[in-house]
């Protein structure tokens, strides 16, 4: 039933009924209010995968959090990016507070999202005790709020697990004491930040200016830390250089700050003003001043004395994995909602006598949307789920699932046409908030030199290539060409790694990116053929077997003079069965 006042030029000459349902509103609804769960074949198939016997269990459970993500959570994720956190610097008498105030919206869902995270202690403890490995649904949770609020996800998950286990291993006792207290609700609570960013820039860290001060068994701690996020947390993780160590790498050092002193008193933690930021609004991002604050080591107690063991920044790194992870969710939470949004605005708008989703070229690019989404779910699950864990792995992912995230929702916005690019449409906001996932943890550069640092100090490649090699092995038959195909690439991917080794070491540096963009490749199309053969031994059926001979054809094959242009038209013939088992409407 149609909410809207009919217009006098609803009945201009040249309109009529059948124009005007083009445009009628109540034809239009997108993701949200929908059950995230129920309509993401995708995300059941993995489900049922990864939990094996234990998916009876935690259906209900999945099927609870897909309705709450895509109804309320979605709803206030709209409100609060309309109305963002605001500072309130001063108190009546002209004192500072620095106080960030957070919109009614934020707590609503942020008390919500907490009271039924799939990763808060009990509900671990609840998995297990019913035989259910936790893991699974806790990336599950992760995906089904990226989608609906990237900005949410940062700001209960920034730095979460490194001031926790870095407390744990270094506080003093009452300290450890009070942040099991602040993360009690689990360590996605929102009550953590990590502050490394300077002025002098978030990549170049060796540059940073902030000092502490021995202070008995604490620290003071001075300096000014261009962009924080979670602004609003309790307990903060940040990296400073100790009185006299070495102005480089060597001389940073991880330090534990808490919002109040022990004594209960405020900490000297100001906040200069809130980032006018482009998007992820609901997070709270600042700059913020440190004038005396009590701080805390995080290093082996034996090397207080000379402010850490060196190992500082070092030891923070190997916990950027995990980080990294997390931002690649959000590239594929930005690039699943992206896909939802087009898949609904094409199949009902019309033009041309049939729905935007009948046309040929629109099939292709929402064909295409989906494979490269699924693609990137492919590897982020693996990051998470994957064992043993790859070293080279986070940063590989990270790569193509933030990128993915931005250029879905740019895809999203022009198959809306300029309704995408009106606020009042969802996929406006979808960008904005995607561009930062390359920045954070580190851009596209930062990531390449990682895996330089992987290969180089590690072989990282060589359990990287022996887990793709295994993943081929579970192709289903009836394939083999596909198979062939990436089997063949990951032998070329290893005489590109051994001639990348013996390249002049600016020349090597600037062939990393093509590098790693290969490994990324050939990582997605292994997952997608083992994905299609777990798939063809449970139901018989072959659609992940499609999903990846198009990625593969799209991304590893020799397309030849003609450019692919005479290749099977499979993306058409078998869009429905694409389209279904990525979305459904009902």
């Amino acid at each position: 039933m149609a909410t809207y006042l009919t217009e006098p030029f609803d009945r201009l000459p040249f309109g009529g009924a059948d124009k005007a349902r083009r445009y009628a509103t109540e034809r239009y609804q997108g993701a949200a209010g929908r059950n995230w769960y129920d309509c993401d074949p995708t995300l059941r198939f993995l489900m049922r995968r990864h939990l094996g016997d234990g998916f009876g269990w935690a259906e209900p459970r999945l099927r609870e959090m897909g309705a709450l993500m895509g109804g309320p959570i979605a709803e206030r994720a709209e409100e609060t990016d309309r109305n963002p956190p605001r500072l309130e610097k001063y108190d009546r008498w002209g004192r500072d507070v620095s106080e960030v105030v957070m919109p009614p919206s934020f707590e609503a869902a942020r008390r919500d999202i907490v009271a039924t995270s799939f990763t808060r202690p009990d509900f671990r403890a609840e998995a297990k005790r019913n035989g259910v490995d936790p893991a699974p649904l806790g990336v599950a949770w992760s995906y089904l709020l990226d989608q609906a609020d990237i900005g949410m996800a940062c700001a209960l998950g920034t730095g979460g697990d490194m001031v926790v286990g870095l407390a744990e291993l270094f506080a003093p006792d009452d300290v450890k004491a009070r942040v099991r207290e602040l993360f009690a609700a689990g360590e996605m609570s929102g009550e953590a930040a990590q502050l490394l960013t300077e002025r002098s820039g978030g990549s170049d860290l060796g540059a940073l200016e902030s000092t502490a001060s021995r202070d008995g068994d604490a620290w003071r701690l001075n300096g000014f830390k261009w962009f924080a996020s979670n602004a609003n947390g309790s307990a903060f993780v940040v990296l400073a250089k100790s009185e006299g160590a070495a102005d480089g790498v060597r001389g940073i050092a991880p330090f534990l700050v808490l919002k109040e002193r022990r004594d209960g008193s405020r900490n000297g933690v100001r906040i200069r003003r809130l980032k006018d930021k482009l998007g992820t609004r609901s997070v709270a991002s600042a700059e913020i001043e440190f004038t005396d604050a009590e701080a805390f080591l995080l290093a082996p107690p034996a090397s207080a004395g000379k402010g850490g063991d060196g190992r500082g920044l070092a030891r923070m790194m190997e916990l950027t994995n995990g980080a990294r992870l997390g931002i690649s969710m959000m590239g594929l939470g930005c690039a699943r909602r992206s896909l939802v949004e087009s898949l609904c605005y094409a199949g009902a708008r019309e033009a041309f006598g049939a729905p935007l989703a009948e046309q040929p070229l629109m099939r292709r690019k929402l064909a295409e949307l989906i494979v490269e989404t699924e693609a990137v779910q492919a590897l982020v699950f693996d990051g998470y789920l994957g064992r043993p864990r790859l070293r080279i792995g986070a940063a590989l992912i990270k790569l193509r699932a933030a990128r993915l995230g931005v250029t879905a929702a740019s895809d999203a916005i022009e198959i809306h046409g300029g309704n995408g690019y009106i606020e009042q449409w969802p996929v406006a906001r979808i960008l904005r908030d995607a561009q930062v996932n390359p920045i954070w943890e580190g851009g596209d550069n930062i990531l390449c030199l990682d895996v330089r640092r992987a290969v180089e100090r590690q072989d990282a490649h060589e359990p990287f290539l022996d887990r793709l090699t295994e993943a081929v092995r579970q192709a289903p038959a009836g394939d083999d060409a596909t198979a062939d195909l990436v089997a063949e690439r990951i032998g070329h991917l290893r005489e590109a790694v051994a001639k990348w080794r013996g390249l002049d070491r600016t020349v090597a540096e600037a062939r990393l990116y093509p590098l790693a963009q290969y490994m990324a490749d050939v990582y997605a199309a292994a997952l997608l053929l083992e994905q299609a053969g777990w798939e063809r031994g449970d139901s018989g059926g072959d659609r992940k077997a499609l999903v990846a001979r198009l990625y593969a054809r799209s991304r590893l094959a020799d397309t030849g003079p003609l450019r692919g242009i005479d290749d099977p038209a499979e993306d058409l013939d078998r869009f429905k069965d694409l389209a279904d088992g990525a979305f459904i409407t009902a």
